[in-house]
C-alpha cells in the first residue's frame, strides 16, 4: 500500500513537471515485483486469509494499472507537447533565416494597424459629428417652422405682401436643397476616405 500510495504522489509530481515519466514507471514496476512476491505469499496462509489478501493485491494491481495509464497518457501529451515545440522552434529558424527583414515586416504590419485604429477613430469622431450636425439640423428645421407661422402671423398683422412671402418660402426651399445636398457630399466624401484610404 505504501508503494501505491508513493505512486500516486509520484503521479502528480509528475504532472506537475517535478519528477519526469521514467522514475514513476520504474516505482509502478517495483511495485508490480512486490505484488508477485506477496501473491506467491499468500497460498501460504489460512483460507480465510487466503481471500482477504487476493482482494488486497487485486485492488493494488488494478491501482498499479490505472497510475501506469494515466503515466503513459500523461508522458505522451509531454512527448506532444515536446515535439511540437521542437516544431514550432524549427519553423520559426527557418522563417527567420529565409527572411532577414521578417522584423521589419512585422513593424510594418503594427504600424499599419496602428494607422488603421486611428483612422477608425476618425471616422468614428466624423460620425459622431455628423450625427450631432444632423440632430441640430432637425432641431433647427422644428425652431424654423415655429418661426415660420409666426412670421405668418405677423405678416398677416402687418399686412405683408404675398410676393415676399413667397421668396421666403423659396428661400427655405433653397436652403433645405443646400443642407441636403451638403450632407451628399459629405457622405461620398466619407465613403472614399473610408474605402479608398
Amino acid at each position: 500500500r505504501k508503494l501505491a500510495y508513493d505512486s500516486r504522489q509520484q503521479l502528480s509530481q509528475v504532472q506537475n513537471g517535478v519528477f519526469s515519466p521514467s522514475e514513476l514507471f520504474l516505482s509502478l514496476d517495483e511495485l508490480e515485483r512486490q505484488l508477485d512476491i506477496m501473491q506467491s505469499l499468500v497460498l501460504k496462509e489460512t483460507p480465510a486469509q487466503r481471500q482477504v489478501w487476493k482482494r488486497k493485491i487485486l485492488e493494488l494491481r488494478e491501482d498499479s494499472s490505472s497510475l501506469r495509464r494515466q503515466g503513459e497518457h500523461y508522458d505522451r501529451m509531454v512527448h506532444a507537447n515536446v515535439l511540437q515545440q521542437r516544431e514550432r522552434n524549427e519553423l520559426l529558424t527557418r522563417r527567420k533565416n529565409r527572411a532577414a527583414g521578417a522584423e521589419s515586416d512585422y513593424q510594418n504590419y503594427a504600424q499599419e494597424a496602428q494607422s488603421l485604429d486611428q483612422s477608425q477613430l476618425m471616422v468614428g469622431d466624423l460620425l459622431s459629428t455628423g450625427e450631432a450636425s444632423l440632430t441640430g439640423l432637425v432641431q433647427q428645421r422644428q425652431q424654423m417652422r415655429g418661426i415660420k407661422r409666426r412670421v405668418f402671423d405677423m405678416g398677416n398683422k402687418l399686412g405683408i405682401s404675398n410676393s415676399t412671402m413667397r421668396i421666403i418660402e423659396r428661400r427655405d426651399i433653397t436652403d433645405a436643397y443646400l443642407v441636403f445636398g451638403g450632407m451628399v457630399v459629405t457622405c461620398i466624401v466619407i465613403y472614399f476616405c473610408w474605402f479608398h484610404f
